[in-house]
This record gives C-alpha cells, structure tokens and sequence, in this order.
C-alpha cells in the first residue's frame, strides 16, 4: 500500500529537522561547496557534519560527486532553494506578527501603571 502524500510530506520535513542539515541547505543555496568550506563555515566536528551530509544525501536533497581527494556538495534541484527562501518569508511574517504583539503588550503595561 503507497504511503500517503501527508505521511511522505511529514517525513520529508523531520528529515529537515536538524539545525546542521539547515544550515548545509542555506550555504548550498549559492552552488556547489567542498566538504572543507561546509566545515568552516558551520563549525561542527567532521563526523557530525559527515552524518548530517548523509541524510541529506540519502533523501536525494543534495548530491556529492568528487574531484581527486575533494567531496563536493550541492544541491539536487533548485525547489530546495525556493523552499528555503519560503522559509525564511515565513518566519519573518510570524516574528513581526509576534514583535507587534510584543510592542502592544508592552504599550499596555506602561499605561496600567
């Protein structure tokens, strides 16, 4: 029996659930980048970032391919950009939504006493 689309889609975002997996995602947003430059640039010990670079590999979200000694990642399609860029449109909606909310709260409290 197939699974169902929501169970696939449910998933899908677990397999996103790991800040480092995140993380890898944004900097391969701009093209293809060794393992080296993933290192530094999120600062985690090599065996964390290797497992985490194997999950994104095993759900096909990114690809690697080698050139002599050098593992390079990117990227499997350009909708993962586009979903990180949602992302990002999203939260940035519900934090100014809640700083609002904040700022009326705090309005309230100056006038109550």
């Amino acid at each position: 029996m197939p699974v169902p689309l929501y169970q696939a889609k449910a998933e899908f975002f677990r397999m996103l659930g790991h800040p480092v997996r995140i993380r890898v995602l944004e900097l391969l947003q701009d093209g293809p980048l060794p393992v080296r430059e993933l290192l530094a640039a999120i600062e985690v010990e090599p065996s964390a970032l290797s497992q985490q670079l194997a999950v994104l590999r095993r759900s096909g979200i990114v690809t690697s391919s080698r050139d002599g000694t050098t593992v390079v990642y990117e990227l499997a399609g350009g909708d993962v950009a586009q979903l990180m860029l949602a992302a990002r449109r999203i939260l940035t909606e519900v934090l100014s939504e809640r700083t609002g909310l904040l700022e009326t709260l705090h309005e309230g409290e100056g006038a109550a006493s």
